[in-house]
């Protein structure tokens, strides 16, 4: 099962770059200029992960010419009128009706970010139990802050993650690696 977040071609980092200190006042971080995501992924990608994965979930698939589905899965961000989007839409693979996951974008706000558009951990947990089958393989090729690393580990799949960021790439493993040492009561 291939679950990822390619970028969407928007160049979000830019724009929050250009933001800077009133991003800051919103509890964003300066996320430095990174061009991450000035450029969507190609169609040779795309084909390559149909390729490989038996089935995808793909975040910003409004984003990108994907073939017709039925099931599409919405992240509701709790707030209206947010300087970013109220949600985001993943398109997938499967053949089950749409869904919709409530998740307060605003909790994001509460916890050390270290991804501009870092997605919840409870979502990938929410995805996982929802569309995984238990000895699927898990691969993202863009893990950027590492959520979906903490749900697979506390979930017990195997993940194939790629980062290309040297600095997302370590504070993801640096993150994974400090959820391993916390201690679980149940």
């Amino acid at each position: 099962l291939a679950i990822v977040d390619p970028p969407y071609g928007i160049n979000i980092s830019e724009d929050l770059y250009k933001r800077g200190k009133s991003c800051k006042k919103n509890g964003y971080r300066e996320w430095g200029n990174k061009d991450w995501d000035k450029f969507k992924p190609n169609e040779e990608y795309f084909k390559e992960l149909f390729r490989i994965s038996r089935n995808q979930i793909i975040w910003g698939g409004n984003y990108f010419k994907l073939p017709p589905s039925r099931c599409w899965i919405v992240w509701d961000k709790g707030q209206r009128n947010f300087s970013f989007a109220d949600g985001e839409m993943a398109w997938t693979s499967f053949d089950k009706s749409m869904r919709i996951y409530e998740f307060s974008r605003g909790k994001l706000l509460q916890q050390n970010k270290i991804h501009p558009t870092e997605k919840p951990y409870d979502l990938y947990r929410w995805l996982l139990k929802n569309y995984a089958k238990p000895g699927d393989k898990i691969l993202d090729t863009h893990l950027g802050s590492g959520s979906i690393a903490i749900a697979c580990w506390d979930m017990g799949f195997d993940l194939t993650g790629y980062e290309i960021d040297k600095d997302y790439f370590d504070a993801a493993v640096n993150r994974l690696e400090n959820h391993k040492r916390q201690m679980q009561l149940f």
